[in-house]
Parts: C-alpha cells; structure tokens; sequence
C-alpha cells in the first residue's frame, strides 16, 4: 500500500508542472487534413483569473475557424499569408493569424477550453507547428510562446508554446 502511495505521488510530482502549461488536447495530426485545435488552459496568472486567450496561427495552417464560447467573445485578425494556398478551388493570399478570446472570467482554480477548426500544411519538411498562446489575467500575463530549438529539450522550457507533430503518408508522427 506504502509503495502505491508513493508511485503516485512521484507520478504526480513529475507529471503536475506539464500540466502547468497551456497545452493542445491532441498534439499529433495528419498533414494536410483537417484538425480541430483544442488548446487547454489549467489556471490563471498566479492566482489571478484568466480574461483573454490569445493564439497566434503558424504559416501554412489556414481555413481558421474559430469555436464560440459562452460567456467570451471571440476575434480574429487576418494578415497575409507569406505564400499563397489553395483551399476548397480558391487561392488565398490572406487569412486568419490570431484567434483571441476575451470575456469570462476564468477562475485560477478551473481550467478551460479555447478551441478552432482548420487546414494543416502538406509540406514534407514541416514535421511540428508551434502556436504561441498569450494568456491575460485579471493581475498579470503569461506568454506560452518559448519554441525548442533543435537539441533542445522541450520540457526544459518554463513557458512553451503548444506543439502539433504532424504525420505525413499515414505513418504516426515522432514525438522527439
């Protein structure tokens, strides 16, 4: 019994600071398809209740669609795409590069889920997305928007940006 008890908590010392983070609720999906980002935020800023989510949309994913919320208010800001995509018969040069949500409040001790629908790049060479989320609170900000550079660790970070592995040809996406 001693030894369960102590399992689980060194499971939950180890696993509770990712839980910290603003995270993707799937966190692997096929490139070039059609996903649906649902991005978990577990707290406020140090105790302070959360007011605004914002979402930066990395170059490639396109078609943004963002899921109302009761009780938020959601906008988008469009800006031009640095290539051009085609979508559904249409070239499109422009579209949607943040999605923000302002309204709540959300409580420091509840967590919730901010969530849109949209296309992922088929490009070979992108294997990860990274989307850089700016949670504002009643008292304070966090910026999850730290990106691990090659041979870097990503749980190494103190505020990481949620990332998407993408899978290409229908083999699973390598989480390293």
């Amino acid at each position: 019994m001693k030894r369960s008890i102590l399992a689980a908590a060194l499971i939950a010392a180890f696993t509770a600071p990712a839980a910290a983070h603003v995270t993707l609720e799937t966190g692997e999906a096929r490139a070039g398809g059609y996903y649906k980002a649902v991005f978990r935020v577990p707290h406020g800023c140090d105790g302070a209740a959360t007011t605004r989510i914002s979402i930066r949309i990395p170059e490639g994913v396109i078609a943004v669609k963002p899921q109302p919320k009761p009780g938020w208010v959601e906008t988008t800001r469009i800006g031009k795409y640095v290539q051009t995509y085609e979508n559904h018969g249409k070239t499109l040069t422009a579209g949607v590069v943040e999605v923000t949500w302002e309204g709540g409040p959300l409580a420091d001790d509840r967590f919730d889920e901010f969530a849109f629908h949209a296309k992922l790049p088929n490009d070979p060479e992108i294997m990860m997305l990274f989307f850089p989320v700016a949670q504002t609170c009643e008292k304070g900000a966090t910026n999850w928007d730290e990106i691990a550079m090659p041979g870097t660790d990503p749980h190494s970070l103190a505020r990481p940006a949620p990332m998407l592995h993408l899978s290409h040809d229908g083999m699973p996406a390598h989480h390293h």
